[in-house]
């Protein structure tokens, strides 16, 4: 099977009016597990992450899937990582530069996002939800709400863990 990375950054839905923009560089650091699981036949799992914010559209981080397949065969299944989809990945154009990146085996991944660059939107103090979904073939489906929320000084953090598909899920904002 082959895989080729599109991206590394996060682009925003909905523009980055979404979110209203604070001043300084602000980064979103997430550390996400996939457990490894001992079946017959392993797939990678598709993974979304978006944050959530009340009263805002909701913002893909990063989506992991098949999309080195012919055709652009792995994005059918998309629509397999139900909540993400419904919240934005039916509107999202893929692959899309700087949010499709290619599975990823089981372990600790570290992700890091700067608010206000390229697309991404700096987040104001307020309450969010970091949602990271996991749907994998002949698997599972998971999803996990991590809850938190910035203050003033733009920091932030929260963390929460899965049962299945998805281990230790955490966020922390820092400026």
């Amino acid at each position: 099977m082959h895989y080729r990375i599109v991206g590394m950054t996060v682009a925003a839905i909905g523009g980055a009016g979404a979110f209203p923009v604070a001043a300084g560089a602000q980064t979103l650091d997430v550390t996400l597990t996939l457990p490894r699981i001992t079946v017959a036949e392993y797939h990678k799992p598709y993974v979304a992450v978006w944050l959530e914010k009340a009263g805002s559209p909701a913002t893909t981080l990063t989506v992991w899937y098949d999309v080195g397949k012919r055709n652009d065969g792995g994005r059918k299944w998309l629509s397999d990582v139900r909540m993400w989809w419904r919240a934005s990945g039916r509107t999202l154009a893929l692959p899309a530069d700087g949010v499709s990146g290619a599975t990823r085996a089981p372990g600790t991944h570290k992700l890091s996002f700067v608010g206000g660059r390229g697309k991404v939107p700096a987040l104001a103090a307020g309450a969010y939800t970091l949602v990271v979904e996991a749907a994998r073939e002949g698997g599972g489906r998971e999803v996990v709400r991590v809850p938190f929320t910035l203050g003033a000084n733009g920091a932030g953090a929260g963390k929460a863990a899965g049962t299945g598909e998805l281990g230790a899920v955490a966020v922390a904002a820092h400026r």
